[in-house]
């Protein structure tokens, strides 16, 4: 299983990025994805889940509506949309392959986690 993160970088308040996981290595559209941070000093956290075939989908409280997970099976691709960017969503981004169809929010019912994307706001 491999998991490639990219599109982090640097953005200023107010902006937009958009996140990327290339999956590789076991059969993408039969497995929920999540993506997840980890700013310094902090734990990891959940950001926003997806279900196996893309219709059901989680997103933490803290970027509802501002950030939207989804996904192209055909292209084994998962995606962060990240708008209206605040500096506290500076962190380093993680996606990272559920063992089911559903998307759950625990970070232990997580199997494999790519390297992760730093996302840097700052104006």
């Amino acid at each position: 299983v491999q998991l490639v993160e990219s599109g982090g970088g640097l953005a200023q308040p107010g902006g937009s990025l958009r996140l990327s996981c290339a999956a590789s290595g076991f059969t993408f559209s039969s497995y929920a994805m999540g993506w997840f941070r980890q700013a310094p000093g902090n734990e990891r956290e959940f950001v926003a889940g997806i279900s196996r075939g893309g219709a059901i989908t989680n997103v933490a409280d803290s970027v509802k509506g501002r950030f939207t997970i989804s996904r192209d099976n055909a292209k084994n691709t998962l995606y962060l949309q990240m708008n209206i960017l605040k500096p506290e969503d500076t962190a380093l981004y993680y996606c990272a392959k559920s063992p089911f169809a559903n998307p759950v929010i625990p970070r232990s019912l997580y199997e494999y986690w790519g390297q992760g994307t730093q996302v840097t706001v700052a104006s």
